[in-house]
């Protein structure tokens, strides 16, 4: 066994040895998992894909005379911002859009510039145009304000992500006759094309199914800045079938995660526009995997073929909450280009970036080998099997049997 302080003390020593979850497979491959247990210190995972649950706060500081933007409306660079907090503190969603944006009512929508593109052109250093309006009080006078901001002149500007870094996701096809257009992308008709989202072996969570290192408190690669996990995610669901030593076949843990957006680059921060269904950002999230024992040396050594997704139509079962399956594949049947459902071939495209994934991972492994980023011990767990978790659905209710 080995505890995160003795790692620590190795890091500040300069005799760390550090490795991404890809490095790892090779060394198990050749060491096993207990002779690379005690030669790997931590494995260092990435991942860089869509992750609409996110957002930034920024307090924007007080103007002359004061402005009580809480509860009035503010716009940045035409993109709604939510308000409803205090006098200058404000809420940018990935997913917003401008009030003049047609949406989808020329299908299918460009949605051109969104929330995530504020963020992104934010964390570049970019001037942000504010437009605010208030209702004036005796203690906040003025009711509108136009002006520019950016990460300079702004107080404090920090990203929080209710829910990101999905521990595992579904493929995603189409069985109607028609095109499609969802949040895994543009999808052809009659299943002739496979969508999916994750890195596979290099995916965070996937390297920690159990959640024995991961939880609140952890400090990650968030952006390109440092992070910290402060919550479990919205639709944290552990309790999902899983194969016996552990590893999820489907969706299961999310993450809550915050970082200072100031230290952030659009390199790991992207604005984008899925046509027809709306506006997101791609994240960048690495968390660095203490190898405790051979029990993690042996997860963080899985890879690609160890990991299965289920395959799920959009076109009908998806958007009407049918829970079906098609099928269950590989993510090394995914990378190869094609998978096959129910007797078809079905050529794959991945929405997520692998190469920045490795990029993410690779940097955070410099980060630790130079004693700029060190562990930190979780002050609670996350949710695990057998927590009692249980997904609810949104039903229409009366009042009497709400």
């Amino acid at each position: 066994m080995k505890t995160i302080e003795e790692i620590n003390e190795k890091i500040k020593k300069g005799k760390v040895v550090v490795v991404t979850a890809e490095e790892m497979i090779e060394i198990t491959r050749d060491k096993g998992t207990k002779k690379a247990s005690e030669y790997v210190d931590v494995v260092t995972t990435g991942t860089f894909g869509p992750m609409c649950s996110s957002g930034m706060f920024m307090n924007v500081g007080h103007s002359r005379p004061r402005i009580k933007i809480g509860g009035g409306k503010c716009y940045l660079n035409d993109v709604p911002a939510y308000c409803g907090i205090a006098a200058v503190d404000i809420y940018i969603g990935a997913t917003a859009s401008p009030d003049d944006d047609p949406r989808n009512t020329v299908y299918p929508g460009a949605f051109k510039y969104g929330g995530g593109h504020v963020i992104e052109d934010f964390v570049n250093g970019k001037n942000i145009n504010l437009v605010a309006t208030a209702y004036g009080t005796d203690c906040y006078p003025r009711k509108k304000i136009e002006t520019f901001i950016n990460k300079n002149n702004v107080n404090e500007a920090y990203l929080y992500n209710p829910r990101n870094d999905y521990q595992n996701y579904n493929v995603a096809v189409n069985l109607t006759n028609r095109v499609i257009h969802t949040y895994m992308g543009v999808l052809k008709p009659n299943m002739h094309s496979a969508n999916y989202c994750s890195a596979g072996q290099l995916s965070p969570l996937l390297n920690d199914p159990k959640y024995r290192t991961i939880g609140i408190g952890t400090r990650l690669f968030l952006g390109g800045g440092i992070g910290y996990v402060a919550w479990y995610g919205t639709q944290h669901n552990p309790n999902v079938p899983r194969s016996p030593d552990g590893l999820p076949r489907a969706g299961a843990g999310t993450l809550a995660v915050i970082g200072d957006a100031k230290q952030m680059s659009g390199e790991f921060l992207r604005g984008a526009s899925f046509i027809g269904y709306g506006a997101t950002l791609f994240v960048g999230i690495g968390i660095p995997i203490p190898i405790l024992d051979e029990e993690m040396a042996y997860f963080t050594s899985r890879a690609d073929e160890d990991f299965y997704a289920q395959v799920v139509d959009y076109g009908n079962d998806y958007p009407n909450r049918e829970p079906k399956s098609l099928g269950e594949v590989s993510y090394a049947q995914l990378k190869s280009g094609k998978i096959n459902v129910n007797g078809k071939e079905v050529p794959t495209f991945p929405i997520s970036s692998y190469s920045r994934a490795v990029l993410i991972a690779t940097t955070l492994k410099e980060w630790i080998t130079s004693g700029k980023f060190q562990m930190t011990n979780p002050v609670e767990a996350l949710p695990g099997i057998g927590a009692g978790i249980k997904m609810n659905t949104l039903e229409e209710r009366t009042l009497e049997s709400a």
